[in-house]
């Protein structure tokens, strides 16, 4: 059902009060982005949370609704912008979570859409020039996936669920090795021929729109949606799991890691994906991360990549949106091409809803796709693979009820520590990530800590870390990205983690909130990204609270005062800017029912025949970009199946 007109005008008010009109500065609804934010919204399967969108933004403008927030019986549209403004800002301070929560949902989709689409007038005065363009001249596609357009019935050896880093990975072993494989993914497939470097078409065609954050508005979810999944869009980042982590992991029960098979599969994945360290030029937001790091003696290393012919430049800087040129190793350009080479069928636009199983044993997957069609395909093994938030829901769905399905989810919650800085920074430029420091990588001395990296910031992604304390300051804000360091703080997080439960309607509901240990790494990273920064140079220092902490070295403030801010702003959920972008640990490897959902062949403890090879497989926490992890874990797994039904 289409958003109504009032509606619609609700959600224009909302935006044009975060992003007021200016000389020359169109508001969101002369571009129309608040419309897109609805159609985003819709993207959202869960007809509940729609539903809830909608009876809110039918009392948006009503006298009742004026009264809860500001105590008087007055329309939103009768306010003037600052009074608007004091509404929306006492939902950002507020005490109570939900509307704190509120606040950061509103925020995100008036300012996300409109810094999507919103053209030269917005990117101009940060020096953001905006799309590339497509490629005149793309490679032809390897890949040519099926989409479904009617119902089918198909019989493979193997069926895979989702063709990301565990999936791709899978399918390209399996089909290797002789087998019939089939995959089933849920998105679409593009390439080079569609890739335009834009963030309007990277975001809506290669990242899953729902579930946007946890319930609780902790943490925003970022994952990769289509034929390759996350390896298509993410920062080409290919640490292997750290030896630490690998006794830990081995600790739960799947001896393995700790062996050379693992390492094995580690060598096989790096080979594949050509991991080095030859594209290593920095950035310029690298070399000042470097320049802070070194100033303290901190050691600085360059980041092994999975790319080859990476320009480390304009191009690379927007490879979140898919890589133009195919320097980007993803598995749609790896195990997904070998898995085709070799016979396997692939399948686009066909969301699974359950693995099929008789007498305790899995003999298939049925999926639906957007038109309808039902997708039914029997199989000697299904390999679940659609991340670590779709595969336990799936496996839920699915009748299984081992509890740890859904437990220890990790998310290496992250955010930034901003630096503004007298020279250019320009966060969309220069290789996705080139250099990390280690540091603070062991603060409890059980290896728990957090990572310092960059990552490329686009406008529109970078509306989610700046905070908002009124529309003309975030414009200034955004104005000043071009000058402004964002220092990536990323938090290993510890046991109990959050958990991934289906609703009525079978979609995923993920909730999470930050332990007090990891809010005191968190707090530990925030003061050693500062330090960093007032090192390299920064004028002014920020964290991503939503209420402004900050400094301005010798002149305002200092380090001390900055941590002593922090602990007293806190991190509870919605208070601050949060994102994962490694989504792990769902579906947990052990050795035992009891402790683990699925064992160290990746078998689920209740159904034969019924296998998980992605993210969610992970113990505890890689402490790293998962990407080699999660292949490695699926080349390994994959293997032992093969030799099982050769």
């Amino acid at each position: 059902m289409p958003f109504t007109a009032r509606q619609v005008r609700a959600m224009g008010l909302i935006a044009d009060t975060f992003a007021p009109a200016a000389d020359g500065i169109p508001a969101p609804t002369d571009v129309g982005s608040h419309e897109l934010a609805l159609r985003i919204a819709e993207a959202n399967p869960r007809a509940g949370e729609l539903t809830q969108l909608r009876l809110l933004l039918d009392a948006w403008d009503s006298r009742a609704l004026g009264l809860a927030l500001t105590g008087r019986p007055r329309r939103f549209s009768s306010l003037s912008q600052g009074e608007r403004e004091r509404v929306l800002l006492s939902l950002s301070d507020s005490s109570v979570g939900a509307k704190r929560a509120l606040f950061q949902g509103l925020k995100t989709a008036s300012l996300f859409p409109y810094y999507l689409v919103g053209g030269q007038p917005l990117w101009q005065p940060m020096g953001y020039d905006g799309p590339l363009g497509r490629v005149d001249s793309p490679p032809p596609a390897v890949i040519r996936p099926t989409v479904p357009a009617r119902d089918a019935d198909l019989s493979c050896d193997v069926v895979v669920v989702g063709s990301g880093a565990g999936g791709g990975t899978a399918a390209g072993v399996l089909a290797q090795a002789g087998l019939d494989v089939v995959v089933l993914e849920a998105g679409g497939f593009h390439d080079e021929r569609h890739f335009d470097g834009g963030e309007e078409t990277g975001f809506l065609d290669l990242y899953a729109l729902a579930p946007q954050s946890t319930a609780e508005g902790q943490v925003a979810l970022v994952a990769g949606r289509g034929l390759g999944g996350g390896t298509v869009v993410n920062y080409s980042t290919s640490f292997r799991t750290p030896d630490r982590v690998r006794e830990e992991w081995a600790s739960y029960g799947a001896r393995q890691f700790a062996d050379d098979e693992y390492a094995a599969s580690m060598d096989a994945v790096c080979a594949r994906l050509g991991v080095n360290t030859d594209h290593d030029k920095a950035a310029p937001r690298d070399a000042i991360l470097e320049r802070g790091a070194r100033a303290l003696g901190w050691d600085v290393a360059a980041m092994p990549r999975n790319v080859r012919g990476c320009d480390q430049d304009v191009e690379c800087g927007r490879c979140g949106m898919g890589c133009r040129i195919g320097a980007k190793q993803s598995t749609a350009k790896t195990w997904l091409e070998d898995a085709a080479r070799a016979g396997a069928r692939i399948l686009t636009g066909v969301k699974v809803r359950q693995v099929v199983t008789s007498f305790g044993r899995a003999t298939g997957a049925e999926g639906t796709t957007a038109e309808g069609h039902r997708i039914r395909v029997r199989a000697r093994a299904v390999v679940v693979a659609a991340g670590a938030i779709q595969t336990p829901a799936l496996l839920q769905r699915s009748g299984l009820t081992n509890p740890n399905i859904g437990r220890y989810l990790r998310l290496h919650p992250a955010t930034a520590v901003w630096g503004r800085m007298d020279e250019r920074v320009d966060g969309w430029v220069g290789a996705m990530q080139s250099r990390y420091v280690d540091a603070l990588t062991d603060l409890d001395g059980r290896g728990y800590g957090v990572l310092f990296e960059t990552a490329p910031l686009t406008p529109a992604f970078g509306t989610g870390f700046v905070n908002w304390r009124g529309g003309a300051d975030f414009r200034q804000r955004m104005d000043e990205l071009g000058r402004t360091l964002g220092i990536a703080v990323i938090v290993r997080d510890r046991d109990p983690g959050g958990t991934v439960r289906i609703g009525r309607d079978g979609e995923p509901v993920v909730r999470y909130t930050l332990s007090p240990q990891d809010t005191d790494h968190l707090v530990k990273g925030l003061v050693g990204g500062a330090r960093i920064a007032e090192a390299a140079g920064a004028r002014w220092i920020a964290s991503t609270h939503h209420r402004t902490v900050s400094y301005e070295p010798g002149v305002r403030g200092s380090v001390g005062s900055f941590e002593s801010d922090l602990r007293t702003a806190g991190a509870a959920p919605a208070t601050m800017a949060l994102a994962a972008l490694h989504i792990m640990g769902s579906v947990r490897m052990g050795g035992a029912a009891e402790t683990s959902a699925v064992d160290p062949d990746g078998r689920t403890w209740e159904i034969d025949g019924l296998y998980v090879a992605d993210a969610s497989c992970f113990p505890t926490a890689s402490g790293v970009n998962p990407m080699i992890s999660i292949e490695s874990i699926a080349h390994m797994t994959a293997t032992r199946l093969a030799a099982r039904l050769v």
